[in-house]
């Protein structure tokens, strides 16, 4: 069993690490990395380039994350479809291991010299497939946060601490609780710096002006 879970990590890993976010905005003489919050996730690419480009990155982000579930549920189907159903306790192992090599893909891309974003939409996109209704909650602590306070980061933390909350309370296998701790403890780390300014007061809001462009 051990050689598949390798597998399922190796190909979480090299498609999170697809850098949709650099792409995108190169495609505009951007480099993403040099621009606003030098980050290349979806929230950075819409401050910068506007809604359109932003999201792209976020479906394309939330898509990664959503095939990595995917891909070892179709690798085992094609090697035992009576035995590793959708669903199934066996699957979900693999399942988890796809996408937490998929958020550790997207936020340290070996084709960026191991930069990338914070996982959120990438952590989401394998949610919504693997625990629709743990992810429906945490979208909605999203949205309510979002909209209070206008603080993307605070609300993708907020919604990243939901899920093992969600999958506790609806008892769910203690694999998956202890994997959506650690995707939320992940999400809070990846956002120190954004702990930092939103204590210091300097965290960017939503409809902030968003910094301008340098020349590609």
């Amino acid at each position: 069993m051990f050689t598949p879970l390798l597998i399922a990590a190796a190909f979480g890993y090299l498609l999170g690490s697809l850098p949709f976010g650099y792409l995108v905005a190169r495609a505009k003489g951007v480099n993403i990395f040099e621009v606003g919050s030098k980050n290349p996730g979806a929230t950075n690419v819409r401050r910068v380039l506007g809604n359109g480009p932003g999201n792209i990155v976020l479906a394309l982000d939330v898509a990664k994350g959503a095939a990595a579930v995917f891909a070892p549920w179709g690798w085992r189907l094609a090697h035992g479809p009576h035995s590793h159903q959708f669903g199934s306790e066996e699957y979900g192992y693999f399942a988890i291991v796809g996408l937490i090599g998929a958020i550790l893909g997207h936020s340290f891309s070996c084709f960026t010299k191991f930069r990338g974003g914070k996982g959120v939409a990438t952590g989401a996109g394998g949610f919504i497939v693997l625990f629709p209704l743990g992810a429906l909650m945490a979208l909605a602590v999203w949205g309510a946060t979002a909209a209070v306070t206008r603080y993307i980061s605070l609300a993708s933390m907020l919604a990243a601490v939901t899920l093992p909350i969600a999958a506790y309370a609806l008892h769910r296998s203690p694999f998956l609780i202890g994997a959506s701790v650690a995707v939320a403890a992940f999400v809070v780390v990846r956002h120190r710096a954004n702990v930092a300014r939103l204590l210091a007061g300097t965290e960017n809001r939503i409809g902030q002006k968003k910094s301008p462009r340098p020349a590609a």
